[in-house]
C-alpha cells in the first residue's frame, strides 16, 4: 500500500520536484500540493495523508502553526519539517508543534524518502547535521528550566493573526480569511498588542521576523514605514 503524502511549500517549484520525485518511489503517492499553511491545513483535514511533508516558512499560516493544527485535528497522520533553517528555534517549535521529523533542504532526497518511511513506522525522524543542535538543548534543559518563547503569552489565533498583520493584510483580509468578524480581529490585534507592549504594525512585523513567525519575503515592505 503507497504512503499517500502531502507537500506544504511557497515555493512551486520545490513542490514540483518532490512529487516528481516522490511518485518514482514505488511504495509512495503525492496526494495533494499545498502553498500556503492554512491550505495545508485543509487539505490535510479533507484527505488524511499519511505523511505532511512542511516547509516552515509559508504564507497565511507558517508551517509551525499548521503543524500544530494538523496534529490536533488528525494526531495519526505525521509531519516532516524540510526547511532551510537550522535555527534551533524553529527545530523545537516543529517537534512541540507535532512533528515527527526535521531535515534540511540542502540534504538528497534519499534521505527525505527514508525519514518518509521511518515517521510512517511510528518513529522519530532527525537529521543527522541538526542532531548535535537537538542533544545541546535537551541537556540544557536537564541543567535548568527552559525559557518559554516569548510568543507563548499569545493564544494559537493570536498568534495566525499577528502572522497576518506582519504579512500585511488588512483587517477586514484577515477576518474573511479566519471566518471571523471585523470585530473579533480588532480585539484580537489590540490583544496582542497589550501582551507584547508594542503598538504599532513596524512594531509587529519585526517581532514577528524575530519570532520566526514569517520571513523578510512574507510583508509588504510599505508596512515597516507605519
Amino acid at each position: 500500500m503507497n504512503i499517500r503524502i502531502l507537500v506544504a511549500d511557497d515555493h512551486k517549484i520545490m513542490r514540483e520536484g518532490l512529487r516528481a520525485l516522490l511518485d518514482k518511489q514505488s511504495d509512495m503517492q503525492v496526494v495533494a500540493e499545498a502553498e500556503d499553511g492554512l491550505t495545508t491545513v485543509r487539505l490535510a483535514r479533507e484527505l488524511s495523508p499519511d505523511v505532511v511533508i512542511m516547509d516552515i516558512a509559508m504564507p497565511d499560516l507558517n508551517g509551525i502553526g499548521a503543524t500544530k493544527k494538523i496534529k490536533a485535528e488528525s494526531p495519526g497522520v505525521k509531519v516532516i519539517a524540510l526547511s532551510m533553517h537550522s535555527d534551533r528555534r524553529f527545530i523545537a517549535e516543529m517537534f512541540r508543534s507535532g512533528a515527527s521529523g526535521y531535515l534540511l533542504k540542502d540534504h538528497s532526497f534519499e534521505e527525505l524518502s527514508n525519514a518518509i518511511r521511518v515517521v510512517v513506522s511510528n518513529r522519530i525522524y532527525l537529521s543527522p547535521s541538526i542532531a548535535g543542535i537537538v542533544i545541546e538543548d535537551y541537556v540544557r534543559q536537564l541543567q535548568k528550566d527552559e525559557v518559554s518563547p516569548e510568543t507563548d503569552v499569545l493564544t494559537d489565533r493570536e498568534v495566525e493573526v499577528l502572522q497576518l498583520i506582519a504579512e500585511g493584510h488588512a483587517t477586514k483580509e484577515i477576518a474573511s480569511r479566519l471566518h471571523v468578524s471585523v470585530k473579533t480581529i480588532e480585539t484580537h490585534r489590540r490583544q496582542i498588542m497589550e501582551k507584547l507592549n508594542l503598538f504599532s504594525v513596524a512594531e509587529l512585523t519585526k517581532y514577528a521576523i524575530r519570532q520566526g513567525l514569517t520571513t523578510v519575503e512574507g510583508y509588504k515592505r510599505e508596512d515597516l514605514s507605519r
